[in-house]
C-alpha cells in the first residue's frame, strides 16, 4: 500500500508568506501552450495526474504547509521533460531548486508504484497479433523487444558493471511494445556492461515466456538477441526469396520499436543525454526511467499519440553495435524455417 508523502514548503520558511506559491498559480489561469512548453502536457493531463497520485502526495501535517500535489507534479513533469531543475522552472511554480528535486524523488516514486497498473500484456493477444499483422503481415507477433542504454553518472570510481561498451556509464534498459507504441514491458534496472542477450537472459520477461504464458506467439527481436521458440529474430544472411520476405516484413515491424524509442527520448529530455547524465544512483535512475514509461502510457491513453520526430544534437544516440547472434536452439530454428514456409513462401 502506497505511503502518502509529505513535502514541506522551505520555500515558505526561507522567504516568507509573500514568495509566489503554487496557491497563487492556478492552472485554469495559463494556457495549455504555456504548460506544456513549461511542462511538456496539457491542462487535463495534469489533472489526471492530481487525481492520480494526489493521494501518495499529500497529508495533513501541522508543522508548515505542505507543498501541493499539483506543485510537486508540475516540478517533476518539468524536469523528466526538460532534464533540468533550472531556475526559472522553479520559480515558474514558486518553488526552489532544492524543493523541485524532492518533488520529482516523490512523483517518480507514486508513478513506480503503479508501473503494473499501465504497464502490462493485455488479456486479449489476439489484439495484439492483429494490430502487428496490419503492419507488415507477420504473424503471431505479440510485441516488439529492444533494449536502450541511458546515462547515468558513475557510482563509484571502482564500479565498472555499469560501463558499456562504448566507455560510458549507462543502464541498459529491456523494453516491449505493442503496435502502437504502448509499452508492454520495462525493466530499467540493468547495468550497462550487460549486452542485451545477457539481459534478456536474466530478465523477468524471459521467465514470462519460457513458461508459456503466452505460448500461442512470439515476441521480435534485432540480431543483438539469440533465436528462441518465442522470439523471432532476422536472418543473418538470407537467401530465398522467402528468407528476404521474412526480413523485410520483421524489420518493418520491429520499426515500431525504434519509433517508440524517439518518442520516449524526445518527449522526456531527462533520458536523452542533451542535459548531461542522470545525476542518481542506478537505483534512482531507473526509478525515474520507469516513471518516464509510466507516463508514456499514460499519455498515450489519452491520446498524445503522435509519433515524435528524432531529436538532433548531442542528446540523440548513435545506432548501438552488436554481434550477429547464432542460435544453437534447434527447436527455435523450426519453428522459424516453418513460419517461413507457412507465411513467406
Amino acid at each position: 500500500m502506497a505511503v502518502p508523502i509529505a513535502v514541506l514548503d522551505c520555500d515558505l520558511l526561507l522567504y516568507g508568506r509573500g514568495h509566489r506559491t503554487l496557491d497563487r498559480f492556478k492552472l485554469e489561469d495559463v494556457t495549455d501552450e504555456y504548460l506544456v512548453s513549461m511542462y511538456g502536457f496539457p491542462r487535463q493531463f495534469i489533472y489526471y495526474l492530481v487525481d492520480l497520485l494526489g493521494a501518495s502526495l499529500s497529508r495533513p501535517t501541522q508543522r508548515s504547509r505542505a507543498i501541493s500535489p499539483e506543485t510537486q507534479i508540475l516540478a517533476a513533469l518539468g524536469f523528466y521533460t526538460s532534464g533540468s531543475f533550472q531556475t526559472r522552472m522553479g520559480d515558474a511554480i514558486g518553488i526552489s531548486q532544492a524543493s523541485m528535486s524532492r518533488c520529482v524523488a516523490n512523483v517518480t516514486e507514486a508513478l513506480v508504484e503503479r508501473a503494473s497498473q499501465f504497464i502490462h500484456f493485455p488479456e486479449d493477444v489476439q489484439s495484439l497479433k492483429d494490430d502487428f499483422y496490419g503492419l507488415a503481415g507477420m504473424p503471431g507477433v505479440l510485441g516488439v523487444v529492444d533494449c536502450t542504454h541511458v546515462a547515468i553518472k558513475a557510482p563509484n570510481a571502482e564500479d565498472l558493471s555499469y560501463v558499456n561498451r562504448k566507455g560510458l556509464h549507462s543502464l541498459n534498459c529491456l523494453l516491449v511494445c505493442d503496435a502502437r507504441g504502448v509499452l508492454l514491458s520495462a525493466e530499467t534496472h540493468w547495468p550497462g556492461s550487460l549486452p542485451d542477450c545477457a539481459v534478456l537472459q536474466k530478465a523477468a520477461l524471459r521467465s514470462q515466456f519460457e513458461t508459456e504464458l503466452h505460448k500461442d506467439g512470439w515476441l521480435l527481436g534485432d540480431s543483438s538477441f539469440f533465436l528462441r521458440t518465442w522470439l523471432m529474430t532476422p536472418l543473418h544472411i538470407p537467401e530465398t526469396p522467402a528468407e528476404y520476405r521474412y526480413n523485410m516484413a520483421h524489420s518493418a515491424t520491429h520499426n515500431v520499436m525504434e519509433r517508440t524509442l524517439r518518442t520516449i527520448r524526445s518527449r522526456f529530455r531527462c533520458l536523452d543525454g542533451s542535459k548531461g547524465t542522470l545525476q542518481y544512483s542506478p537505483e534512482k535512475s531507473s526509478h525515474i526511467i520507469l516513471a518516464c514509461c509510466v507516463l508514456h502510457n499514460i499519455s498515450l491513453e489519452h491520446g498524445l499519440d503522435v509519433w515524435s520526430s528524432p531529436a538532433t544534437g548531442p542528446g540523440e544516440q548513435p545506432e548501438e553495435e552488436y554481434e550477429q547472434m547464432e542460435s544453437m536452439d534447434s527447436e527455435a530454428c523450426r519453428v522459424r524455417q516453418e513460419l517461413l514456409l507457412t507465411h513467406f513462401s
